[in-house]
């Protein structure tokens, strides 16, 4: 007698676990078998009934608070389960976030659906993101035409000397932060923003924790998506050096410190074995402090 392997997948959380079973055999279909409790005799009666046909049972899921009892119970049964790294869980390349390039958009217009109706709705949903896109481009160029006319607007040409600060994260840096004279400190400007880790205190313990998220959101935003050009080696590029041609040199200079540290800053977290997410904010919040040296050379006195 040939003997056969279920494979399980399983979801596990505190009060249920989801089930999802495949068969041994090349093109077999991954099927949803149902939610149980997350109980040891939920657990046996599972086990007992997709184990009738005398096939081996193979489980595995996913490492998280819920720990190992759902691995021990169907160990004791007498079946096999892995709990799984999440960081060693494979992804297909066609999981990642594919982006919307002009091929991309082609192959979207070409889809065929089997009812009218699916095909409205793609086209509808096709219709609501071009609009988006050409709302963004709308207030992209107004931006661009109204801030040269800004009392701000040193500021904000000044901290495009910055790697991943472009006009628009520059110009919603400015106006959001509004004036950098009223923070004393780059510490208070990143408790402002939100930037600063949170702290937990017991007695004498002290402990950190993720920042506070406190404070202007839109800006804490837009650091952190600024922060991400850090990961690379520290470079002056084309784009960077068409902004700087008409900032003074201790500008230029503040830049490129900035641009050595923040990337050497990057290396150092990732190396240190903190997930990319978490060295990005670290960065961000470094960042804030190149930024507000660079507005308190340029902003206009407010008396």
């Amino acid at each position: 007698m040939v003997e056969h392997t279920l494979f399980l997948g399983l979801d596990v959380h505190k009060k249920t676990i989801s089930v999802a079973t495949v068969e041994d055999r090349a093109g077999a279909e991954v099927r949803f078998y149902g939610t149980i409790e997350n109980t040891p005799d939920a657990l046996r009666k599972l086990s007992k009934k997709l184990s009738q046909a005398g096939q081996h049972l193979h489980a595995c899921y996913e490492a998280g608070p819920c720990g190992y009892n759902v691995q021990r119970h169907l160990t004791r049964l007498g079946h096999r389960c892995d709990v799984v790294a999440p960081s060693l869980i494979p992804r297909k390349s066609g999981e990642r976030v594919r982006h919307w390039t002009r091929m991309h958009r082609r192959w979207l217009g070409e889809l065929k659906f089997a009812h009218p109706a699916q095909h409205l709705a793609l086209e509808e949903m096709l219709h609501r993101v071009q609009r988006a896109e050409e709302l963004c481009d709308r207030l992209k160029q107004a931006i661009g035409e109204l801030v040269p006319q800004w009392s701000l607007a040193p500021v904000v040409q000044a901290l495009q000397a910055l790697r991943g600060i472009s006009l628009i994260t520059a110009a919603v840096l400015v106006a959001e932060v509004g004036n950098f004279q009223r923070f004393d400190s780059p510490r208070q400007l990143m408790a402002y923003l939100g930037l600063n880790p949170s702290e937990h205190s017991s007695g004498a313990t002290v402990r950190r924790g993720a920042i506070t998220k406190t404070g202007n959101g839109l800006a804490r935003t837009s650091l952190v998506e600024a922060a991400w050009t850090y990961r690379f080696p520290a470079r002056i590029t084309q784009i960077i050096r068409d902004r700087m041609k008409e900032l003074p040199e201790p500008i230029r200079a503040v830049a490129w410190k900035a641009q050595v540290r923040l990337s050497a800053r990057y290396r150092s977290l990732i190396a240190r074995g903190k997930s990319p997410p978490i060295a990005i904010v670290a960065v961000a919040r470094e960042l804030v402090g190149f930024i507000w040296a660079i507005a308190r050379m340029v902003e206009p006195k407010f008396t």
